[in-house]
């Protein structure tokens, strides 16, 4: 559950106790003032704490902090399975708590809105709505004595004011109602506000925990993947033993139907392998000796053994959970707004419901102090900011689990935020709009050359050295009818070519042609058909020159993909400007443009052009989005204002973009905006409700309406409506899942 770098390090904790957005931004603020604390993220949607520590931070520190501040954080490293179990285990409590509060409150309801002058009708109410409040309602009234001693208060604080001035109140009036009696005021009691209250509040906080367990479904499923048992071959035995026991060259064993566990390669055996999680094709991929496979995937036919190369938090699948993870529990921009309001909305409306108690009390009408306590409660009751905490993470972790289901790896809820905004799309060549596993076409030697022979084994060293896509495309042709030279002084000229020394002291250089005449290369015309023949057909083109002379030219060409012109005509119409960027020939280029249907292209372009290419685009006013896979796409991609990489792209180009792609598809960035625009329209509309519910709530419990309309709202009403905000806006998050 962490991820290390050379000085610090991050870790995601459980937190118990939560009951609002307010304590979620109490711990945080807690957390973060803590010794050795970088970062804190405390998330109340998932319950979780996402701390980034200086190394060598204590946690066991950290966690005392919390629990001294009335909460806890669990920091064993307890198995998934088991902070599941616990977490059903309170959500199981908290059912139980709900059903029998429920019962007990029912007939305290009926016999005081519609039989209270039945005899002992107030002590019969009393006996059942004492264990409502101290017994399954207990938790409010324990969590508010926590945050009184720490100055603080919660929702469990407006919870444990409004019932128990309610609860108490009515007792007196049981057991002692003669002393309002002699003073002309009916000893009235509100045993079923109190309970009916627990009841709602506790109803909604269950059914908002089942309705937050569906936001988490990607995540679950993706984890469901991981095998829990492997068959390791060990002095040639077979033993099972748990995933996380078993490490790095370890033997493993998988069998035909059987998960594969980890990531490792081939050292025997022969299968087909669905790949479809990591890739998104259905048809299974065929494994050999040397093949990489990956955990999560399954072995479909033929037993295998492989060594594994990644194990524990490291593979891929992992990785992807843990990012997903991360993402869930970060927090858009719009949060930290939320956050602020949060934080300061439990004394406010403390301080509202107190000023309505007095301005009721001193109005001098009939039963002034009465409705003064009610519009209390009230107040207290229907201001939970359950609904607004709520709003945002909900959301956002709707979003990210529908993007993590749909194969697109959503590292951060700032890109579900800046996605709508996005109106120019740039989109490098190899790899994003091309398969990027180029084949060498043709090749043509200068016709007085001799000695071709020796001149292809050198170019095949030189290509042995180098790792571009290209290099490997002259690599596996040559190597099917040469063996390499020795070469010297070997040399990569990024973007531009490589060079290298022979034997004989000769040197060999291929890769542009600008870059080779520019170095001194001879123009010939031996090769202009040739040439010109196979930029027409959108193929690239490279040169080999020995010395001064262009000895050679070779044609390559990598296949466009299959969804590429459907993808972008998609984007072209969701009104985003299409650039494409590469690093081929201008002709190259304008034939791959016009067969994609891109309007706008700039070829020949270095990785430092790339990324000037794209700040241009900014500095003109351009929210950009950059589509990459490759080391030399970096530059662009941390500079732009949305970075998306491929999934079958470097690790480099995955850790700098925000968003991974892991099918590989550019039909799924049309998909991608779009579900963040729906995300951003539900946080929209969760925070329009969540407020609009306050504003209109608060000032109508206050009993605003009373004067003009003789209306007070009853406290159970507040309860209800309260209860049903928090719900209707998770219901509302949950909508993105379809």
């Amino acid at each position: 559950m962490s991820g290390n770098t050379l000085t610090s390090k991050k870790n995601e904790w459980p937190v118990t106790g939560m009951s609002c957005a307010a304590c979620a931004t109490s711990i945080e603020n807690t957390l973060k003032k803590q010794t050795g604390v970088r970062s804190a993220n405390v998330n109340f949607a998932n319950h979780t704490a996402i701390l980034e520590l200086e190394k060598n931070t204590d946690p066991k520190a950290l966690q005392k902090a919390v629990r001294e501040s009335g909460y806890d954080m669990i920091i064993d490293n307890i198995a998934e399975q088991d902070l599941e179990a616990l977490q059903l285990k309170a959500y199981k409590s908290l059912k139980k708590n709900t059903i029998a509060s429920g019962i007990l409150a029912f007939p305290v309801f009926v016999i005081g809105m519609f039989f209270h002058e039945i005899p002992y009708g107030n002590y019969i109410m009393w006996t059942l709505t004492t264990p409502v409040l101290f017994i399954f309602g207990r938790q409010f009234f324990i969590n508010a004595l926590r945050q009184l001693k720490h100055r603080q208060a919660n929702m469990d604080t407006l919870v444990a004011l409004s019932t128990g001035v309610a609860y108490l109140y009515s007792s007196f009036n049981t057991f002692l109602p003669e002393w309002l009696s002699q003073r002309g005021i009916d000893p009235h009691v509100y045993f079923e506000a109190a309970a009916v209250i627990v009841f709602f509040i506790l109803l909604g906080r269950m059914l908002e925990s089942g309705a937050k367990a569906g936001t988490g479904q990607a995540l679950k499923k993706l984890m469901g993947l991981q095998a829990d048992e492997v068959t390791v071959i060990s002095g040639g035995n077979e033993q099972i033993k748990k995933t996380a026991e078993v490490g790095i060259g370890e033997l493993v064993l998988v069998k035909p139907g059987q998960k594969i566990p980890l990531d490792g390669k081939i050292i025997s055996g022969n299968s087909h392998v669905d790949e479809s999680m990591l890739t998104g094709e259905p048809i299974p991929v065929d494994k050999q000796k040397g093949d990489q496979v990956f955990a999560g995937t399954i072995n479909q036919a033929g037993s295998i053994k492989f060594e594994v190369e990644k194990a524990g938090g490291d593979t891929f699948l992992s990785q992807i959970i843990q990012r997903i993870k991360e993402a869930q529990g970060s927090k858009a921009p719009v949060q930290k707004l939320v956050d602020k309001i949060t934080a300061i909305f439990v004394p406010i409306v403390i301080s509202i419901g107190l000023v309505a108690l007095l301005v009721w009390g001193f109005s001098g009408i009939e039963d002034s102090w009465l409705h003064g306590m009610l519009a209390f409660i009230t107040v207290l009751v229907i201001a939970c900011p359950c609904a607004l905490g709520l709003a945002t993470p909900t959301a956002i972790m709707a979003g990210i689990g529908k993007g993590a289901s749909m194969g697109m790896l959503i590292k951060d809820a700032e890109s579900l935020e800046i996605g709508p905004k996005i109106d120019t799309i740039l989109l490098d060549k190899t790899g994003t709009i091309t398969v990027g596993k180029p084949v060498v076409q043709e090749i043509l030697m200068s016709p007085t050359l001799t000695g071709v022979e020796d001149d292809l084994a050198i170019f095949l060293a030189m290509e042995s050295e180098s790792e571009h896509p290209l290099a490997e495309a002259v690599v596996q042709y040559l190597s099917k009818s040469y063996q390499k030279s020795a070469i010297d002084k070997f040399q990569s000229h990024t973007g531009k070519g490589v060079s290298a020394l022979s034997n004989d002291n000769k040197l060999y250089t291929i890769g542009q042609k600008d870059w080779l005449v520019s170095k001194g290369v001879k123009t010939c015309n031996w090769m202009d058909e040739f040439e010109e023949r196979h930029l027409e057909k959108g193929n690239i083109v490279i040169y080999l020159a020995k010395e001064n002379q262009f000895i050679g030219i070779i044609s390559i060409a990598d296949q466009i993909k299959k969804s590429s012109t459907k993808a972008i005509t998609q984007m072209k119409e969701m009104g985003l400007e299409v650039h494409m960027l590469t690093g081929d020939q201008e002709k190259t280029a304008a034939a791959l443009a016009e067969k994609v249907g891109i309007d706008h292209f700039k070829a020949k372009m270095l990785p430092e052009d790339k990324g000037n290419y794209l700040k241009a685009l900014q500095a003109n006013g351009k929210t950009v989005a950059m589509v990459g896979d490759g080391i030399n796409d970096s530059e662009a991609l941390a500079l732009a204002d949305l970075s998306i990489a491929m999934g079958k792209g470097t690790d480099i180009a995955m850790d700098v973009a925000k968003v991974t792609l892991i099918h590989s598809d550019l039909l799924q960035i049309p998909q991608m905006l779009s579900l963040t625009k729906k995300t951003v329209k539900t946080i929209r509309q969760n925070l329009f409700w969540a407020f609009i519910y306050n504003i209109i709530g608060i000032p109508i419990a206050a009993g605003i309406l009373f004067p003009a309309f003789g209306f007070l709202l009853n406290p159970m009403i507040a309860g209800a409506a309260m209860a049903l905000s928090s719900v209707s806006v998770v219901t509302n998050s949950l909508r993105l899942n379809r």
